[in-house]
């Protein structure tokens, strides 16, 4: 971060009121550049197909011309690449990819809306924030459970989140703290670029297309004025314990009491309404969950206690081997299943490879496997992934030939070999 956008970081945060006025010239040459160079070179190229390395190529011609659109206000985004990637629930998630020197604005423009936004947004928002994870994310929520007077909670999922949040709302928020005219012309310039999918152009007064740098910030802002700041209002006048953990456009809610949980819950959707937004109710649930659910469920006679889904776990309500009450999780069945699929095909597309590549791959991506879902009280998901995946190695391994070409036997060698990483806890969900 340049000394100047560290400066106005400061600002904002010792004074939270403060509204900046001139900060569009700070988008020069040199802050550009520094955006350059921490932009990803491998990423997928936009419309115009430029790469990184092609850009370098007339670097410094590059971005004078570029400083120089920016000064005279003639620089206008060019509209951004939609491709679909596969969800976990079958779907497809369509990405925005800009090209290359819309991404060099795209950070800039990010850099100096963080140092104003990011001193105000609250401790129980995750998503898409320096120095804090989804680990991170998970972690409060335990606390919350377990360290709290939680009793229910409201696992929230609004409807297309990203896709549907009106560009004057993201400007309402930008403008609480940004009165430079520039700046703002320049960020709705890039809310109004549009999209180009198989020839056909499409542009909207609403969404902030996924994939785009500038997409987190913006989704955040409105998040945090529209809905979170709306929550903590109600935390105000509320006689028990309210709670809100919030990772992207997924929300979990943590009540004491029903009656609260209830009324939140009808709050937020006339607030939402309000937004143009809406939960989706098919994944929008009020369960009893905490300390008291287990004997609450048996004495009701409704068995064990519901669970619910976040972040790639599901949570469900135990104890510890002294008999307390602890919440534990597990891989989602989904997201296992996801993770099953996706190494399914990469090995079926890749067994025609050297083994030695194969392997190396395979270890990269099991220890990647590990470093998320690797946390504590999961041991048995990331055990049960582990052994798929080599079932699923030796399946596709053997296709290669005519005939079996290696037994378990052999392949126990090959694993040993190759030293490929068996299961193991990351991540303590009790050390912050």
């Amino acid at each position: 971060m340049t000394t100047k956008i560290a400066r106005i970081s400061q600002i904002a945060k010792e004074r939270p009121q403060e509204v900046f006025t001139s900060i569009y010239h700070l988008i020069n040459y040199k802050l550009l550049k520094e955006c350059y160079d921490e932009l990803d070179g491998n990423k997928a190229t936009g419309l115009d197909k430029v790469t990184k390395d092609m850009y370098l190529m007339e670097l410094d011609i590059n971005l004078n011309k570029l400083v120089n659109k920016l000064k005279t206000k003639s620089y206008k985004p060019s509209p951004a690449r939609k491709v679909n990637i596969p969800k976990a629930n079958g779907k497809l998630r369509g990405l925005a990819i800009a090209n290359f020197e819309d991404k060099i604005v795209q950070l800039a423009i990010k850099k100096l809306v963080e140092a104003i936004f990011e001193p105000k947004f609250t401790n129980n928002m995750f998503g898409f924030r320096t120095n804090k994870s989804c680990h991170d994310c998970l972690k409060y929520l335990n606390f919350c459970i377990e360290g709290r007077n939680t009793s229910f909670i409201l696992d929230a999922d609004i409807k297309g989140y990203f896709d549907n949040i009106n560009h004057e709302l993201i400007m309402k928020g930008l403008e609480t703290h940004i009165k430079d005219t520039n700046l703002l012309r320049l960020i709705r310039r890039f809310l109004r670029a549009g999209i180009m999918e198989n020839g056909k152009y499409t542009t909207s007064e609403y969404g902030t297309p996924q994939g785009s740098i500038l997409s987190p910030v913006l989704a955040n802002i409105v998040m945090y004025y529209g809905i979170i700041s709306f929550v903590e209002n109600i935390k105000k006048s509320s006689r028990g314990y309210i709670e809100i953990i919030n990772y992207a456009d997924d929300m979990i809610l943590c009540f004491q009491y029903k009656s609260e949980a209830e009324y939140t819950y009808n709050q937020l959707k006339l607030r939402l309404k309000q937004l143009g937004l809406e939960f989706a109710e098919d994944k929008t649930r009020l369960i009893e969950f905490g300390r008291f659910a287990e004997e609450n469920s048996k004495r009701n006679g409704r068995g064990k206690p519901e669970t619910f889904d976040f972040l790639g776990f599901t949570h469900y309500c135990s104890k510890s081997s002294k008999g307390k009450f602890r919440v534990k999780r597990k891989t989602s069945k989904k997201k296992f299943k996801q993770k099953v699929q996706e190494f399914k095909a990469w090995i079926k597309e890749n067994r025609t490879l050297p083994l030695a590549e194969i392997m190396t791959t395979v270890k990269k991506k099991l220890t990647g496997h590990y470093n998320y879902y690797g946390i504590t009280d999961n041991t048995i998901s990331i055990t049960k992934y582990y052994y798929r995946v080599i079932m699923l190695l030796m399946r596709w391994l053997n296709r290669r030939g005519q005939r079996r070409s290696h037994r378990y036997k052999d392949y126990t060698n090959i694993i040993k070999f190759f030293d490929l990483p068996t299961p193991r806890i990351k991540v303590n969900i009790y050390v912050i």
